[in-house]
């Protein structure tokens, strides 16, 4: 074992230990990642001497149960089960002894206490299997010390203590009123890899039971006593705002309590880059039930009136950025016309690799093609909702949301309330995708709560959330490859940008791997907002880059996969550049994999194949689909796909995830689109914006994970970018036809 330094520094994941009940509670930062030093085996960790505050904890009863806390937001994702199971293994405790408690947002407990960027595993890994080590470790000394032995004597499985030379045996909880009496080590070895017991064997859901049987978990469930319901109404196009509104017809109704103006953020606020929101000022009406409430909608009017122009310095974790918005009512179709010209503007140059100029100049055959998407709506199944009860100088709050640490200061700014006056109890979410990152309605449930000095559970309906939304921005780019006489890739160019940001990410594949290589990038400022939507950017990037790929490979007359292949192999051997994000070997990995999984190039496959791959939240995913026309429809039969994310948690649950992802991406591919006509989102609820259907869904997918004891990464978003592409080069082989612009089924003739 080799010593390493933990790198923590000053806020040291353990502060100390204490007595309860006659067991061990143990504290430390649960998403602390503890990374060791390059070129040096992850063996030995030292820890600081210095103790930070006492983080979360892990709990061991005298009766040997241990309780384990789950700092992270659950949407579905399974931390709430992985992260513990990380921590166990370590501990050497048996599974079916270790009960699982949701933590409360606690700043000063918890660091990275949010869901985002599939970074919850990757992050906490280190801090994670560093707690259990050093609980492990504790209970060793503990039984040493009762049975006057070396602690290199000990042994420990599943929960129980063993010193062979003597034939004793004792269980973690019998020792753990002794362990919590010791000082925290300073040094504490981990596993190796090939010794977990927990890690990389299936576990169910800790919440299973609890979902199947219906018990209350989600915000929406939330219920207290004298609570009131309250909904909102907000402006019917992008770019305008309320002026007055009358509710003379509502305030009469039966349990119908107030209706009233708020204003989430106050003039002059200075919005963090979670603050983003849609309508700054909204009506909302409070009733004594949700029905009484919807039908009192109906009732309001509202007066409205154009927006200003307006530019703002908005914070992104600590550097600063302007934020133009415009004026006016937008459409969709005035949208891709501005992104086209900007195609043949002067733009960004984010990375240039030798003369591409020059190398187009001499190509023997030239490719260009561009292509779009357009905005997404979230569309949740859990809609947005929140409770608050803001009484007497506190505020309590029970709902879902992705990135609550950051909410709270927020909500603090607003409501002129210290902190530790903020009570913030996460809900299991239904549904995030990024969604639930900006989380303005529960600023506008406190608001209201605030207002009517009662407890309120705020509500959006379907109609609210997707006209209100933050959307997936709509995007374009240009494509131009050269190659030369031996059908060589030998230039490549890509100019992209969208409505509001450009989704470039100029230092992945194919960059490092072409000669002659430039991107450039652009964005049109927009009223209508965006933010996060599921792995963000990539999921354009992937579909655009691997769909062009593919023609490019045609062109060159080589077989897809190869083509891409040899790409990636003049990347290891003789990379372009330096700061190319991606390591060429895992990237041909998956790739090397699917096309063994899916038997590409076998003569008993399916003519209408369509492969893809990706890097993105640090895993790498190849993907091959075989879809076939039915009455014109097409039909995904299979989805093969190949995932290199490191170390693999829980198999059933990463599994879960990939699969997820792909059928979520063949939905989007195939149907989804939010178009704008003068400001108005042109769909509203389900029967008009097409979402996947459970019978349209892959008959079959196959998830083959790459072993290795790589560190783990994201997993909940890579999957879904290179469906996409996958999709549309199936359907370029049923119908002989390239797809440029998204929704695919759409232009199926």
């Amino acid at each position: 074992m080799v010593l390493t330094n933990t790198k923590i520094g000053r806020r040291a994941f353990i502060k100390n230990t204490s007595l309860a009940s006659g067991g061990l509670i143990l504290g430390f930062s649960i998403l602390n990642a503890c990374k060791s030093k390059e070129g040096i085996e992850l063996g030995a960790q030292e820890l600081p001497n210095e103790w930070f505050k006492i983080n979360s904890y892990l709990k061991i009863g005298e009766n040997g149960l241990v309780t384990i806390m789950s700092p992270n937001p659950e949407a579905g994702q399974n931390v709430k089960t992985s992260m513990p199971m990380i921590i166990a293994d370590e501990l050497d405790v048996d599974w079916n002894r270790v009960i699982v408690e949701q933590a409360s947002l606690d700043t000063d407990a918890y660091s990275f206490q949010f869901i985002g960027g599939s970074n919850a595993i990757r992050r906490g890994w280190h801090g994670l299997r560093l707690a259990g080590a050093t609980a492990r470790l504790m209970l060793k000394e503990a039984a040493a010390e009762l049975w006057n032995v070396s602690v290199g004597e000990i042994t420990t499985k599943a929960g129980y203590l063993y010193h062979d030379l003597t034939n004793k045996k004792i269980g973690y909880g019998e020792v753990a009123l002794l362990a919590a009496q010791r000082a925290v080590p300073e040094k504490v070895e981990l596993k190796e890899v090939k010794d977990f017991s927990i890690i990389g064997h299936s576990k169910k859901n800790v919440e299973a039971q609890n979902i199947v049987t219906g018990k209350p978990l989600f915000g929406i469930d939330t219920y207290k006593e004298g609570m009131l319901t309250a909904m909102i109404i907000h402006p019917p196009a992008f770019g305008l705002k309320i002026k007055s509104f009358d509710a003379s017809k509502t305030l009469s109704m039966p349990g119908i309590i107030d209706v009233f103006k708020i204003k989430v953020f106050k003039e002059g606020f200075e919005k963090k880059f979670f603050d983003t929101m849609t309508f700054n000022e909204v009506v909302a009406v409070v009733g004594n039930s949700t029905w009484e409430v919807m039908q009192a909608k109906k009732l309001i009017s509202l007066e409205c009136e154009p927006i200003e122009s307006s530019t703002e310095t908005r914070d992104r974790f600590g550097m600063k950025w302007q934020q133009h918005t415009p004026s006016g009512l937008e459409s969709t179709q005035d949208h891709y016309k501005q992104m086209e010209a900007m195609l043949s503007k002067k733009t960004s140059v984010l990375r240039r690799d030798g003369d591409p100029e020059k190398a187009f100049s001499i190509a023997t055959k030239v490719i260009e093609r561009t292509y779009s998407a357009p905005f997404l709506a979230h569309n949740c199944m859990e809609p947005m909702n929140f409770f608050a009860d803001v009484r007497d100088g506190k505020a309590s709050l029970i709902g879902p949301l992705q990135k609550p640490e950051y909410t709270e200061q927020t909500l603090s700014e607003r409501l002129g309330m210290p902190i530790e006056n903020i009570d913030i109890q996460m809900s299991r979410i239904g549904g995030g995708y990024g969604r639930r990152s900006y989380a303005h309605w529960l600023v506008e449930a406190a608001l209201i709560s605030q207002e009517v000095k009662a407890p309120v559970k705020l509500v959006y309906t379907r109609e609210d959330d997707m006209t209100d939304g933050i959307y997936r921005p709509s995007y374009q780019i240009h494509y131009k490859a050269g190659l030369d006489a031996n059908n060589n890739l030998i230039a490549f160019h890509l100019n992209a940008g969208g409505m509001v940001e450009s989704p470039i990410a100029e230092n992945r594949f194919p960059a490092g791997a072409v000669d002659n290589y430039i991107a450039e990038s652009w964005s049109i400022d927009s009223n209508i907002t965006v933010g996060s939507y599921r792995a963000p950017r990539s999921n354009f990037m992937a579909s655009a880059e691997q769909s062009f790929l593919d023609e490019v490979a045609e062109l060159a007359q080589k077989d897809p996969i190869e083509f891409r292949l040899e790409l990636l192999k003049k990347a290891m051997d003789n990379p372009v550049g330096e700061r190319n994000e991606y390591d060429p070997k895992r990237y041909a990995g998956v790739l090397e994999l699917v096309k063994e999984k899916s038997n590409w190039g076998k003569e008993n496959q399916s003519k209408n194949r369509g492969v893809s791959a990706y890097f993105c939240h640090n895993s790498y995913v190849a993907e091959v689909l075989d879809l076939e026309l039915e009455q014109g429809k097409p039909i995904v039969k299979k989805v093969t796909c190949t995932v290199d994310c490191g170390i693999v948690i829980n198999p059933d649950a990463a599994k879960n995830m990939a699969e997820g992802g792909i059928v979520d991406g063949v939905g989007n591919a195939f149907y989804g689109e939010l178009t704008f006509n003068n400001g108005v989102p042109s769909k509203n609820n389900f029967h008009n914006y097409r979402m996947i259907r459970m019978s349209e869904a892959p008959k079959e997918i196959e998830v083959h994970f790459v072993k290795n004891d790589i560190d783990p990464t994201g997993l909940g978003e890579p999957t879904f970018p290179p469906t996409f592409a996958a999709v549309a080069n199936a359907l370029y082989k049923a119908t002989g036809k390239r797809y440029y612009k998204q929704p695919y089924l759409s232009s199926i003739s």
